[in-house]
């Protein structure tokens, strides 16, 4: 019995280290890619192990003085976002749960509703800036298609249900207690790695918009580094397709199309995966728990 849960373990870690390398070579060759020169891009390809590290991708991104001032847009929207998505989904969550509460069952039917189908993007365009005016504001950013996501109403809604003892609830609402403070006092602070849970996935959807800054915004002050990014990324190809035979060799050595993607993928991406490890022991816990029960 001893040497056949050896067995397993060593299988189990060779396994997992497989996975791990799996997961972790993919990210190392972006990273090394957007520090190597576009000369050795183009005649070694991408490698794990550059011949010349050169930070000219680097310097042709954060040469665009604005990107700073995007960031710090992105930064403020991803967290008023998400603070705003958490309240939002947790208080609908919660109302979901409130035994005989009158028209319950349609509200659930008309969120589960905007699972399956939705109005598509011209009328919801036409409703946020004929209708709610916020066009060329930093609510453009804040409301459309991320405020409040019906997936995360169900599993929020789910773990309430699952996770917070009702006899706790009944006895609150028998000793007078409003449903504003059994939700504040009681439900909130028992439900900490789902909220987490919502915050990280609510969160990474703010940092990675830039559809909303492509939708409902001109104004550069307003503008997104995700954005930004892509709008540097497209003309970087727009000026790749464009070189003609006289011109290349100038325009490669000037222009790093092929590390700037790489390079724009990194710039993105790092801040997220920075923060994954604090909220990856909630995250799991809050997207696990109660999907067993007994």
């Amino acid at each position: 019995m001893v040497r056949k849960d050896t067995g397993f373990q060593i299988f189990a870690h060779v396994f997992m280290i497989i996975l791990g390398i799996t997961v972790v070579f993919p990210m190392a060759l972006l990273i090394m890619s957007s520090i190597s020169s576009e000369a050795d891009i183009i005649k070694y390809g991408y490698t794990i192990f550059p011949k010349n590290i050169d930070f000219t991708s680097y310097k042709f991104i954060f040469g665009e003085g604005s990107i700073f001032h995007s960031y710090m847009v992105t930064v403020f929207v991803t967290i008023v976002g998400t603070v705003l998505s958490v309240i939002v989904t947790t208080m609908v969550s919660y109302i979901l749960t409130v035994p005989g509460l009158p028209g319950k069952r349609i509200l659930s039917f008309f969120i589960l509703f905007t699972m399956l189908f939705s109005g598509g993007l011209v009328p919801s365009y036409m409703m946020w800036s004929n209708i709610f005016h916020i066009k060329n504001t930093i609510w453009a950013l804040l409301l459309p298609f991320l405020l409040c996501s019906a997936f995360h109403i169900m599993i929020t809604r789910t773990y309430f249900q699952n996770n917070i003892p009702k006899e706790v609830l009944e006895s609150a609402r028998i000793d007078g207690m409003s449903e504003f403070g059994i939700f504040f006092k009681i439900v909130l602070p028992l439900s900490v790695p789902i909220i987490a849970t919502i915050g990280f996935m609510n969160a990474l959807m703010y940092w990675n918009d830039w559809k909303n800054s492509l939708y409902f915004i001109t104004d550069k002050n307003l503008v997104g580094v995700q954005a930004l990014l892509n709008n540097m990324l497209t003309n970087v190809q727009y000026l790749a397709q464009s070189m003609d035979a006289s011109s290349i060799a100038t325009d490669m050595a000037n222009i790093p199309t092929l590390g700037i993607r790489m390079a724009v993928a990194v710039v993105g991406m790092l801040p997220m995966i920075a923060l994954y490890p604090f909220f990856q022991k909630y995250y799991m816990k809050g997207l696990t728990i109660g999907a067993v029960k007994g």
